[in-house]
């Protein structure tokens, strides 16, 4: 049984608690550090952490009067710990609180969603092995081309999703980067101890250099990995949305009991969850835009980045949250149709063979302009007039001259095709 997507995790880690949380935590974190270097007393970091209570509620009300949320929280703080209190934010610039902790609140996210990267990778292994075998046709142009397996369809996409999370691995390590070095990075009024105390407590690397601000390419780099994923997904449901047509009907998702697919028309059996996925993906790529429009700030920085982030980050991460879980489940239940596949191969009465054909037409001494003429007029007699084409081929003179029935037998063997299918899967797979 797949398990539930992490959506209610998800959500918890873009919550103003846990973004206050993770603020408190970089400003006690930098007061420890601050403690080893002399510059803030033993008892006063006890204080503020016995005392130092997040109140989301007394947060707001100073903000709608300071219309600054740092200081709002930063003010609450010093409310309930009182005189010691002064010793909350000393140094620091509001940045170095912010981007610290958005560095947190993304890597946790990038943790769940390579959580539910490996459960996906897991079910299309799974469905890919069963698979192995399952012939289909494979199209290019959306025409059909030459045989391939639905296993070797659904490997294709197993190794794109590894792909895709080695992309989040690194947008990980890049965006997991925090900064405690002032107003312009310069540490004036902050040891660089503090940033590296603070970010190796937090599980972070510190920039090796910053402005105010954390570079917004690390950024746009990990958001516009979130958008190779959703669009990879997209791809997947596409195929799945055209597998699932009437006239195809090769596959299917799973239409469970009781389910309705139309309000007018009780037979509808649409492919919904395919085309959420879709559609949600379009909401994935313009993030990764948005953050990319983020990298270019004025001198040390503006604040035009701040506004766009406090919607992409949290969108972004629960939608493709959302989108792998629901993915994963479509395709733990997908509906396969190997009858009707193999019916389908043969709609086009052998003309999937001709290159079989040119190839033992030249490798027997015809010129490939001549053989490829040949097959070409015996395969569009047999697309246009539903004849088989092997039966033409065996009345075409300059075929047989050069090719015997045990031959043509050998050419029409479907096998051929898939003899290289399980040094593929053990590329992919491994042994």
């Amino acid at each position: 049984m797949i398990p539930r997507y992490s959506r209610e995790k998800m959500a918890a880690i873009w919550s103003p608690e846990n973004r206050y949380a993770k603020w408190l935590d970089v400003e006690v974190a930098a007061c420890e550090a601050m403690v080893k270097l002399g510059k803030v007393p033993a008892e006063a970091l006890e204080n503020i952490k016995a005392r130092a209570v997040i109140n989301t509620a007394r947060i707001d009300e100073i903000e709608a009067i300071t219309r600054h949320d740092v200081i709002a929280f930063v003010s609450s703080l010093t409310e309930v710990i009182g005189e010691d209190g002064r010793f909350i934010h000393m140094g620091l610039t509001s940045s170095d609180v912010l981007d610290t902790a958005l560095a947190v609140q993304l890597k946790e996210a990038s943790d769940l969603l390579l959580e539910d990267l490996d459960q996906l990778l897991t079910v299309l292994k799974r469905r890919a092995l069963e698979h192995k075998n399952t012939l289909m046709i494979g199209r290019s142009h959306g025409i059909h081309a030459e045989p391939i397996t639905f296993g070797l369809k659904l490997s294709l996409w197993y190794s794109e999703m590894r792909r895709n999370r080695a992309r989040l691995e690194s947008a990980r390590k890049a965006v997991s980067c925090g900064k405690i070095s002032g107003a312009v990075g310069t540490f004036s009024f902050v040891d660089p101890f503090v940033e590296e105390y603070v970010c190796e407590k937090l599980g972070l690397s510190p920039a090796p250099v910053s402005s105010q601000i954390v570079q917004r390419d690390r950024h746009a780099e990990f958001f516009s990995t979130l958008a190779i994923i959703a669009s990879s997904i997209d791809k997947f449901a596409q195929e799945i949305r055209l597998l699932q047509r009437t006239e195809v009907r090769e596959a299917e998702e799973y239409f469970s009991p009781g389910q309705k697919g139309s309000s007018a028309m009780p037979h509808k059996r649409n492919p919904v969850l395919s085309e959420n996925l879709s559609g949600l993906s379009r909401l994935v790529r313009s993030y990764a835009l948005a953050a990319l429009e983020d990298v270019a700030l004025w001198h040390e920085r503006d604040i035009s980045h701040s506004s766009v982030e406090r919607v992409i980050a949290p969108d972004a991460a629960i939608v493709l949250d959302f989108m792998l879980g629901r993915f994963t489940g479509l395709m733990d239940k997908l509906v396969v149709y190997p009858d009707r596949m193999l019916a389908n191969l043969h709609i086009t009465h052998g003309v999937i063979f001709s290159q079989m054909v040119l190839l033992s037409l030249v490798e027997k001494g015809a010129v490939r302009e001549d053989a490829y003429a040949v097959v070409q007029k015996n395969a569009m007699k047999s697309w246009q007039e539903g004849i088989e084409f092997r039966s033409l081929l065996e009345r075409d003179e300059e075929v047989r001259k050069l090719l015997s029935t045990a031959e043509l037998d050998a050419i029409f063997d479907v096998n051929h095709f898939l003899k290289h299918l399980d040094y593929i899967f053990r590329r992919v797979f491994g042994e």
